[in-house]
């Protein structure tokens, strides 16, 4: 084994190779993203299909990992900043990069064999597991929120979430719903700036790459099944959403079957 990775042995005698040999996908490279890709790299992954089409801002200071005061400067894209991360680990990395909105040029997503979903909208999070679900990819998915109501103190929660093919959605979890959708959607370009901070994506990231390594090298020996975690960060605590118990979750998802893989097909009528 690398010296680089002797410290990680325990996940597995093949685990470097699994690991250098996967390909995985991250849709968003801010906050969360971020995270993700800097913990994926020092894990010694090497296949990357990144998309974000936005720059670095003042702003994103607070919580971008790898980005920087210059790259404020330079309005560098959030896809250098992560890309820049992984090489200084691994300089032979394969990065397949894309800056711009996944739904534009989905196909490189398509070969990747794990996903991350680091996406602010619902309706984006249930177009691309939709996109995983026909192409068989299982889908990771994080995402905090901040709300702020009155003179109350501010409330920080999130979300760690695990998409399989065949198992149970995130609309069969409850998460995404079409009265949820629609709201979102008659606010679209009105909710102005969220509020976002480094330590929340940070625990919710981390929960995430730790949960899909166990994915891919099965470590833990308890290949898992869907996964719905709950962040609340006034407490600081991540455990095991209510819906996310064996006994609440439905046996297979009733909105994607298996039998709806694969490109849509589109015959004239």
């Amino acid at each position: 084994m690398n010296e680089r990775f002797s410290r990680q042995s325990f996940l597995g005698a093949d685990s470097e190779t699994v690991i250098a040999s996967s390909v995985i996908g991250v849709v968003g490279l801010g906050g969360g993203g971020s995270h993700i890709v800097q913990q994926l790299a020092h894990l010694g992954f090497r296949n990357f299909v990144l998309y974000d089409g936005d720059h670095v801002e003042e702003s994103n200071l607070n919580r971008l990992i790898g980005a920087t005061s210059v790259d404020v400067e330079q309005l560098s894209p959030k896809l250098l900043v992560a890309a820049r991360m992984i090489r200084g680990l691994t300089p032979s990395a394969e990065i397949d990069g894309h800056a711009g909105r996944w739904q534009d040029d989905p196909e490189p997503l398509r070969r990747c064999d794990l996903v991350f979903g680091c996406v602010d909208s619902f309706a984006e999070r249930d177009q691309l597991e939709a996109t995983c679900r026909r192409h068989m990819m299982p889908l990771v998915d994080i995402g905090l929120e901040v709300t702020i109501v009155g003179d109350d103190p501010p409330v920080m929660g999130g979300q760690v979430i695990i998409s399989m093919p065949g198992e149970p959605c995130m609309r069969c979890l409850g998460f995404l719903t079409d009265e949820l959708l629609a709201k979102e959607a008659s606010k679209y370009g009105g909710a102005g700036p969220r509020p976002q901070v480094v330590f929340g994506n940070g625990v919710l990231a981390s929960a995430a790459v730790g949960l899909a390594v166990d994915l891919i090298t099965d470590w833990t020996r308890q290949l898992r099944r869907v996964v719905y975690l709950e962040y609340r960060g006034n407490e600081q605590i991540l455990r095991p959403h209510p819906r996310g118990n064996a006994e609440w979750i439905p046996p297979s998802c009733s909105h994607y079957t298996l039998a709806n893989i694969g490109a849509p097909v589109f015959r004239p009528l």
